[in-house]
């Protein structure tokens, strides 16, 4: 019985990762909700399994973070790519995913929306003098989730549809996350501050700034 019951495990999930699977995980790097994946899938995936999947995925590919950024606690994500030699012959080679796994000795400012100005367009010219480099933002969604706390659910239907149901798409934990920037998380972060509901840090690893956002 117990093999019968590995096997359609087995089964399920080789079928699972056929299916939908690199879909999901390709979707996922592209930005895309929970909701937004679901109505792409030809194959019947529960919402649950599609949510763990994108979780996991963004975590193994650097997009989220459970430890601040250019911390030496950091884990090196890694992953295996197969190259060919001269004669044809495959081999694989490990590769990192992140290159921030140094400590960096950060320059702290603090955000002044007196001097600053509009937090959206401070972030996206520090987003675009930072070029390459990867740079995260610190979200604290899992505490405000876990809380339920009205004034943080109010000012997520203030957000469009995409970028509230990116945030309620991802099952937080409670403790602090760091998400890899791009303009859609920019605004995220910007319209939640306005409302006087974000505080936290951005991390630009190229200008190796640390910006506090209060």
């Amino acid at each position: 019985m117990a093999e019968e019951e590995y096997f359609k495990k087995a089964l399920s999930n080789f079928t699972y990762e056929v299916a939908s699977a690199g879909a999901i995980r390709h979707m996922a790097e592209q930005g895309y909700s929970v909701n937004q994946i679901l109505k792409q899938l030809s194959f019947p995936t529960s919402y649950e399994k599609v949510q763990h999947t994108v979780w996991e995925h963004l975590q193994h590919k650097g997009i989220l973070l459970s430890e601040e950024p250019g911390n030496e606690k950091q884990q090196q994500n890694t992953t295996f790519i197969k190259e060919y030699d001269k004669y044809g012959k495959p081999s694989f080679r490990q590769i990192s995913l992140t290159d921030n796994i140094q400590p960096i000795h950060w320059k702290e400012k603090e955000f002044q929306k007196k001097i600053d100005g509009c937090l959206s367009t401070y972030l996206k010219e520090k987003y675009q003098k930072n070029d390459s480099a990867i740079s995260y933002l610190s979200c604290d969604f899992g505490f405000r989730i876990c809380r339920q706390s009205n004034s943080f659910i109010e000012i997520l239907q203030k957000l469009t549809i995409y970028q509230r149901d990116y945030i309620l798409g991802l099952p937080w934990e409670r403790k602090i996350f760091y998400h890899k920037i791009n303009y859609d998380i920019i605004e995220i972060a910007a319209q939640l501050y306005e409302a006087g509901e974000y505080n936290g840090y951005c991390y630009f690893l190229g200008l190796e700034e640390k910006i506090k956002i209060s």
